[in-house]
């Protein structure tokens, strides 16, 4: 993480986490996937000065929740990392995706899962979903069409 010298001070690594979620939550990481949230920080290391600019990086190693969103009518779903089959391994790139010897689920693949809980608001309807079962996984691969 980058950080702008006018937040140091003794809220230090309040700007630092604050600035790490502000950037990292719903991201895609080449190597490890969609970000939803972080759910802790297991260190901060020691900040090096970046010449000519002031500005301090700190490397920061956090924990956080990985997988992908689906959509099904009104509902938006998440599909964890931990509810993903262990066959598939994500692959980062241009087109970032699961992949698996039966097919990729990456944007605009067709997925069938199984929801395993909701959660309703005055606006939307939130769902988990799980691939992990039997006749669960990819039925559409836009890159194989």
């Amino acid at each position: 993480m980058q950080l702008h010298p006018r937040h140091f001070g003794r809220n230090l690594r309040e700007n630092l986490v604050s600035d790490l979620m502000k950037n990292a939550e719903g991201t895609c990481s080449g190597r490890h996937g969609f970000v939803v949230a972080i759910t802790g920080i297991e260190n901060i290391g020691k900040g090096l000065i970046r010449d000519g600019t002031g500005f301090v990086t700190f490397p920061v190693k956090y924990q956080c929740v990985m997988g992908f969103f689906a959509e099904a009518g009104p509902f938006q779903i998440f599909v964890s990392n931990h509810l993903i089959p262990d066959d598939m391994e994500f692959q980062s790139g241009d087109m970032p995706n699961y992949t698996t010897s039966d097919g990729s689920i990456q944007k605009d693949s067709e997925v069938r899962l199984k929801i395993i809980g909701t959660r309703v608001d005055a606006t939307e309807i939130f769902c988990i979903g799980t691939t992990k079962d039997d006749f669960l996984g990819v039925i559409n691969d836009p890159t194989t069409t």
